[in-house]
């Protein structure tokens, strides 16, 4: 999840011009992960060593739970995640991500004796991110995440005057990884859509519309579970998608996907709602009570039959991969791929456009004119 720009508001009611100058002074534009790395620059640690001699990584480090967090923490944390919501309009799942990498955050500076949000300096947060590099171990792209929202976080309580210097303001995200998604071959993704078999109980027919669907048309898991009935048109062969950032887009969906949906809907649906749409919220696709079905119950569904394929290293992500891959080996052009998945930008879209190394000498012999005798 990239952290999104926002714009924070003043903690208490103030005039159109004044709330007009707090908001612009807290946007947080989050820079480039490709920025060169490091966490912070030297010499600006050097001037604020003596400011944070406090914060020692020697302090024996304690287990902690979210509900241990100091008050000054949680009192902080929720005034921000209440002006994200309100103000900035985020979705849940951003909100989520956020609220997960602060609580990392203040978990790390309380087992070192910082309690307090004023506590906190330039210092602290570097040695958070040498935490998340070496304890943590994560990967440079995940730490580029978490140093944004820590940035995001602190820009926005220095804005709003609950501080009254910005410690975050010199932390700066490491070089980000070239990450190539993993796909499947056109085989083992016909063995993962063709798994679910009436041996496989009374949602059979849903967990195959599910799968067809989501490899048709490169569907995220969030929107898998978030379409309604009136968003499938079985005459268009198309669903009206509702993506990231409330953004809407049309994406057909093949013969294969539009057959296994109309079935689902004809043969099985009606059974687990009982008439009770106002439960199920119209959505298409319903859990086994009826309900609609949460994104967790995707990814348990798609785990669970990569597993019946023999299929490993296999979530919602990975068809979505595959199909926008498969589109570009059939001689689709990246800004309709673009378009299908949703991407904001091409730059997203382009991590697809790689070439398997085992493929280089056949690209070759096929385009360069002077490759063969």
């Amino acid at each position: 999840m990239k952290p999104s720009r926002i714009v924070a508001a003043t903690s208490t009611p103030a005039p159109p011009s004044t709330r007009s100058k707090a908001a612009r002074a807290a946007i947080a534009v989050a820079p480039s992960l490709d920025s060169p790395s490091r966490a912070i620059s030297a010499s600006s640690r050097r001037q604020q060593r003596s400011q944070s001699q406090s914060v020692s990584t020697q302090a024996p480090r304690k287990q902690a739970t979210a509900t241990e967090l100091p008050e000054s923490f949680s009192t902080a944390l929720r005034s921000f995640l209440t002006h994200l919501k309100v103000e900035a309009g985020l979705a849940k799942l951003t909100l989520e991500a956020y609220e997960r990498d602060l609580r990392d955050l203040f978990v790390d500076l309380s087992a070192r004796g910082v309690t307090s949000i004023a506590a906190v300096g330039p210092e602290a947060l570097f040695e958070h991110v040498r935490w998340l590099t070496t304890e943590r171990a994560l990967d440079p792209n995940s730490i580029g995440r978490h140093v944004v929202t820590v940035r995001v976080f602190f820009r926005y309580l220095h804005a709003t005057q609950k501080l009254a210097n910005d410690p975050a303001r010199l932390l700066e995200r490491p070089t980000r990884w070239k990450k190539l998604p993993h796909v499947l071959s056109p085989g083992d993704m016909r063995k993962l859509v063709e798994a679910p078999l009436p041996e496989h109980g009374d949602l059979w027919l849903r967990d195959r519309a599910i799968l067809e669907t989501m490899y048709a048309s490169g569907l995220r898991a969030s929107e898998v579970g978030s379409l309604r009935l009136n968003q499938f048109s079985e005459v268009a062969g198309a669903l009206h998608v509702v993506g990231k950032g409330s953004k809407h887009r049309m994406v057909p969906v093949g013969e294969h996907a539009l057959r296994w949906i109309s079935r689902w809907l004809q043969e099985s649906r009606a059974s687990f709602v009982q008439a009770d749409e106002g439960r199920a919220e119209f959505r298409l696709f319903v859990s086994v009570r009826g309900k609609p079905l949460e994104r967790v119950a995707v990814w348990q569904l798609v785990k669970k039959y990569a597993a019946i394929a023999g299929l490993s290293r296999v979530h919602p992500h990975v068809l979505r991969h595959s199909f926008a891959t498969d589109l570009l080996r059939g001689g689709c052009d990246l800004r309709t791929v673009q378009e299908f998945l949703g991407h904001a930008s091409v730059v997203t879209t382009e991590v697809y456009t790689h070439v398997d190394r085992s493929k280089f000498n056949e690209v070759l012999r096929k385009f360069h004119p002077r490759a063969t005798g």
